[in-house]
């Protein structure tokens, strides 16, 4: 049986300030392929457009040209509507910033990304319960992001990512502001998402420690991809 391509691009291009004398071009074509279960990294420097890659990945972002088919949709087709339905259900973002609401708890903050998914009340605290629960948070889901570590913050917003029970998890350097210990309980916690829930995971970093527990290694320089290899998953 044919495998299931979750993210295809081609010749993806991306330039900002088109058309002006300060014209700049951070991706140069790139191809990639990422199949449906498959937990991959793209690493790469600062500056080699990791970033500007995940935004187009993710669809925040569109690329200057080139095709991207998204779970077999045509993503240059897709309407607004459509595109906000793709990162509120089909993808989960994971960022170095957390990105949590400040003043609300850890079960809030999972449960507000059910609300655009019309989820009834009910059932949004449950599952946001059982996420927190999953991530190990289930003794500090009435703590607001202040009160807690870095790490903990990293698994509510891995709870929030998974609210909506997305196919792909998009992670851009999601350990890059913890500690080696913490960013070990981070990382397993993705290989326990991918290994018993079948997720396909995008993880960004500039760690080629990190990236070698993935199946596969996308290095990025200078906007081009430059190489790719296995990794070491089977340890995992």
């Amino acid at each position: 049986m044919e495998e299931h391509i979750m993210i295809d691009l081609h010749g993806i291009i991306k330039r900002f300030y088109v058309g002006k004398p300060n014209e700049l071009e951070i991706l140069h074509g790139i191809d990639l392929q990422v199949k449906k279960g498959e937990f991959v990294s793209i690493v790469g420097a600062s500056g080699s457009g990791k970033s500007t890659l995940m935004n187009i990945i993710g669809v925040l972002d569109r690329p200057t040209q080139g095709s991207y088919m998204l779970d077999g949709m045509d993503v240059a087709k897709a309407r607004d509507n459509e595109l906000s339905n793709i990162r509120n259900k089909k993808i989960g973002f994971v960022f170095q910033t957390y990105n949590l609401i400040s003043r609300t708890s850890a079960l809030k903050n999972v449960e507000l990304h059910m609300l655009y998914g019309k989820i009834e009340r009910k059932r949004r605290r449950e599952r946001a319960c059982e996420l927190l629960e999953m991530v190990g948070m289930k003794e500090r889901m009435s703590h607001k992001p202040d009160e807690l570590s870095g790490g903990q913050k990293q698994r509510v917003a891995i709870a929030r990512a998974m609210a909506n029970d997305p196919s792909i998890i998009l992670a851009d350097e999601p350990t890059g502001a913890l500690d080696s210990a913490t960013g070990r309980l981070i990382m397993d916690l993705f290989h326990k998402l991918n290994k018993e829930q079948g997720k396909t995971i995008v993880l960004i970093t500039h760690s080629n420690e990190l990236a070698e527990e993935t199946q596969r290694i996308i290095t990025l320089k200078d906007g081009m991809i430059t190489g790719e290899r296995e990794g070491l998953v089977e340890c995992w």
